[in-house]
């Protein structure tokens, strides 16, 4: 198990911290301490919730499969790899819109052609546009109900500088729809797979995290650990300064170790109260690793 630790002494790379998407749960800022704990001798790295692709970013993988249930989501990964140029295309052409014009009212038209019929190039503006970068969807009909954000929008220019940055970091990968089961069926023996699902204590009102259960994720992480393929997942940890510790159920002998990540304040609170810095909302997140 030794030769799966960091080596002693080894400079680590330094974090990436420039977002393509804003993201609820996102791990940007804290994804080179995930990468610290990742395996270094893996053959293809799976990434089964790529949401904004933070950990994937920060590890560099000359071979990866990201992948995600959300079709919009995908769409855009896809349209990175693919075709840089109609990502900054979609981009440009809607934040020229909400420039042009009443911003709220332009952000409301977007998101009603987004909800009528989800695709990729509404959901990118409405990603980094939408107030808190939380996109929430109604429980009773699955439509984004998050409201146009109050910050500066970022211009094209900028955003196709990032373009340029993340398509270099992901050029390893190929982006796919697929549900996680069957995305982390393809991993073999040698392959690492990093898990970033549903929060069980805070991400109900979230993309697919209703239908969302941890005691089958579980079940795949351990069909992979059988197979050869180790598995790392991040999962509530503590919270409000780890005053709370969050009991979830973990089948005993899956994980063979555990660590503290600290996360720092929760996106979600914050959305939830107004934005108001809460300095008593700390968290940090659990790693577990099957390795």
């Amino acid at each position: 198990m030794d030769a799966l630790l960091p080596v002693a002494g080894e400079a680590p790379a330094p974090p990436f911290k420039t977002q393509l998407l804003k993201w609820v749960g996102n791990k940007q800022r804290f994804a080179h301490e995930i990468v610290a704990h990742l395996p270094k001798d893996y053959g293809t790295y799976f990434e089964p919730f790529l949401g904004a692709g933070g950990v994937m970013a920060n590890l560099r993988p000359i071979h990866a499969v990201g992948s995600d249930i959300y079709p919009p989501l995908v769409e855009i990964w896809q349209a990175l790899q693919d075709d840089p140029e109609l990502l900054n295309h979609w981009y440009q052409a809607r934040y020229e819109a909400f420039m042009a014009g009443d911003r709220v009212a332009v952000y409301e038209a977007i998101k009603a052609r987004y909800n009528a019929a989800p695709n990729g190039a509404d959901f990118l503006f409405l990603c980094r546009a939408c107030y808190g970068g939380v996109v929430r969807f109604r429980r009773k009909d699955g439509y984004m109900s998050t409201p146009c954000g109050s910050h500066p929008v970022m211009k094209p220019h900028k955003f196709a500088e990032r373009v340029d940055m993340w398509r270099t970091r992901m050029a390893g990968a190929r982006f796919a729809c697929l549900d996680y089961r069957a995305a982390m069926a393809q991993a073999r023996a040698g392959d690492v797979v990093y898990c970033d699902p549903p929060y069980a204590h805070s991400q109900t009102i979230l993309y697919g995290a209703q239908a969302f259960r941890l005691e089958e994720l579980f079940a795949s992480i351990a069909a992979c650990k059988a197979r050869g393929v180790r598995v790392a997942m991040s999962i509530d940890g503590t919270k409000k300064s780890g005053d709370v510790y969050c009991d979830i159920e973990i089948p005993h002998g899956l994980f063979q170790r555990e660590i503290l990540v600290n996360m720092g304040q929760s996106m979600l609170k914050r959305f939830q109260m107004g934005g108001q810095r809460m300095q008593t909302e700390a968290v940090r997140d659990r790693l577990l690793l099957t390795y």
